[in-house]
């Protein structure tokens, strides 16, 4: 297969015949392809040699929020599902991510391998995509319907809150104080602080 042209705008369906199955954070932001990894491996499928790169602290808050989620929905024998990366979610035909953890409570958008639509509830804990996570992203789940989008940042220490809606609402909160999840109207509070440290 061809190198991707970095000018070209790529649809999601060129997208999903260029880039073969994987594991790894490879998404399509505005006809983008966006990876931290070389494309040309990606492409080939010479992918056994790359790491998912995150660190402890990444994978500790998306592990234990992914589970706070579910178990919230379980015990409230709720209608929504929650998904970690990687599991693709195509918003429209110029985008394709793959969100750390996200909540979809519209099981019409849900088959086997992805999500078509966009979820309810987004958390993208920052590393090395901080840009994305904080610009194009934030953009773009603003744009197509998105109710509540996260960014957790640990360097920071800090998550910021945005809920979408009619008037937008924007919220700071540092690790140590709870963050109650606006699409269940509060009924879940969640302390980053203490999924770090217990």
């Amino acid at each position: 297969m061809s190198v991707p042209n970095e000018k070209k705008k790529y649809t999601a369906e060129e997208f999903y015949k260029l880039i073969p199955e994987t594991n790894l954070k490879v998404e399509l932001i505005d006809g983008k392809i966006v990876s931290d990894y070389p494309l040309e491996d990606l492409i080939s499928g010479n992918t056994e040699k790359m790491l998912a790169g995150t660190t402890a602290v990444h994978q500790t808050i998306v592990g234990r929020l992914f589970s706070r989620f579910d178990n919230f929905i379980l015990q409230n024998k709720g209608g929504c599902r929650t998904f970690i990366s990687p599991f693709d979610v195509k918003i429209d035909e110029e985008n394709t991510v793959r969100p750390d953890v996200m909540i979809i409570c519209d099981q019409s958008k849900i088959t086997d391998k992805k999500a078509f639509g966009a979820p309810d509830l987004v958390v993208e804990v920052t590393s090395s995509n901080r840009s994305d996570d904080y610009h194009r992203k934030l953009r773009l789940y603003k744009m197509n319907g998105v109710r509540e989008y996260w960014i957790v940042d640990p360097s920071e220490e800090r998550t910021i809150v945005y809920l979408f809606g009619e008037t937008d609402h924007i919220v700071f909160y540092d690790f140590d104080k709870p963050i109650p999840v606006g699409i269940w109207d509060g009924r879940l509070e969640i302390t980053i602080a203490e999924l770090i440290g217990g």
